[in-house]
């Protein structure tokens, strides 16, 4: 390939042979116009070899598409900044560059510098690696306590609250059979029956409470707005849920989730919060998914109270899924949870 005396009309920096950063001057057409020693030393090809061949074939062949995309748009009139490709060296190595670049129309070149970043990227990648390998972990423990809470709330539900179910059948049944019983031991199964029936509502609501069923029949925003009726009733605390979002495109484990946090700052509100109303916002954005759980309760001092372990758990559960829980309170002002999901 014949160099185009156009490249050496192309007047270059002083620092052009001096850096140790990859410099180099590329066509319009793909081709090295002029390279300094790093680029040769850094790449281990001769200046003639890569000279001789298009840039895009020492591009590794993963990244060769985003590039051209990148090169077009920079050739558009895009600047290039910090833009990261991989290498590969004549030896085989794999070499991580990251790049800027700017585009001569006038004389259709390509002024770019590189800096070598593979061993920053490497140490990300292994970042990454282990990211991906710890949080398959907390998944798996995590899915592991799911399924031994559901394994408890079926045993719950179906055992012991059909055992109850019986228990009062019979008592009913002794009551229509013995019209004569003594009043005080009529009033005994009276009171037995009532308990047993109490025993029952009580079982069903913490079988739920332990593994929410309904989260796979109903999806999410039916489940949250039956626990919010639920626990207007049990706690005499007005609660409501308003707005609405598609959760057919949350995923089952998002969905858990979102429900554990809600769940988890509602039960902060029955135990600490001395609150006579509380409510549940859900909003949903091109962008984002809200959940914002607020009290009218007595609020607290957010700096000086420690982080407790229901805060955590909240936390841990919505980095695991890439959300974020924050919490706004003062004193004499209520409580604000909110759990933000980014698309």
């Amino acid at each position: 390939m014949m160099i185009s005396q156009s490249s050496t009309e192309f007047e270059l920096l002083p620092f052009f042979e001096l850096t140790p950063d990859l410099v180099c001057i590329a066509g319009k057409d793909g081709y090295f116009r002029k390279i300094n020693q790093s680029v040769i030393d850094k790449l281990g090809y001769t200046k003639e070899e890569l000279f001789s061949r298009l840039i895009s074939s020492f591009i590794h062949p993963d990244d060769r598409e985003q590039t051209q995309l990148t090169r077009v748009k920079m050739i558009e009139g895009q600047p290039l900044v910090n833009f990261q490709n991989r290498y590969i060296h004549k030896n085989g190595s794999i070499i991580w560059l990251e790049w800027t670049s700017i585009y001569f129309a006038d004389k259709e070149l390509v002024f770019a510098i590189a800096k070598d970043v593979t061993r920053r990227k490497e140490t990300e990648l292994q970042i990454e690696e282990k990211y991906i390998r710890f949080k398959g972990l907390a998944n798996h423990f995590k899915g592991s306590i799911e399924r031994d809470r559901k394994y408890l709330s079926v045993e719950l539900h179906e055992e012991l609250a059909q055992l109850l179910a019986v228990l009062k059948i019979d008592i009913d049944w002794i009551k229509a059979k013995q019209a004569d019983l003594p009043e005080d031991v009529s009033n005994r199964l009276e009171h037995a029956g009532i308990i047993t029936e109490l025993l029952i509502k009580t079982i069903q609501r913490i079988s739920f409470t332990i593994s929410p069923g309904m989260l796979n029949d109903l999806g999410l925003v039916e489940t949250l707005r039956w626990h919010c009726n639920e626990f207007s009733l049990v706690a005499s605390i007005d609660c409501r849920l308003q707005g609405n979002c598609n959760d057919a495109l949350l995923s089952k484990e998002m969905q858990l989730d979102l429900f554990r946090i809600c769940q988890e700052a509602l039960h902060n509100i029955l135990y600490h919060a001395e609150a006579t109303v509380a409510s549940l916002t859900i909003t949903e954005t091109d962008t984002e998914l809200s959940f914002i759980i607020t009290d009218n309760g007595k609020g607290f001092d957010v700096t000086a109270v420690q982080q407790s372990n229901g805060l955590t758990v909240m936390k841990e559960r919505a980095a695991s899924i890439n959300a974020e829980v924050t919490v706004t309170s003062k004193p004499g002002s209520g409580t604000e949870v909110s759990v933000k999901l980014k698309k």
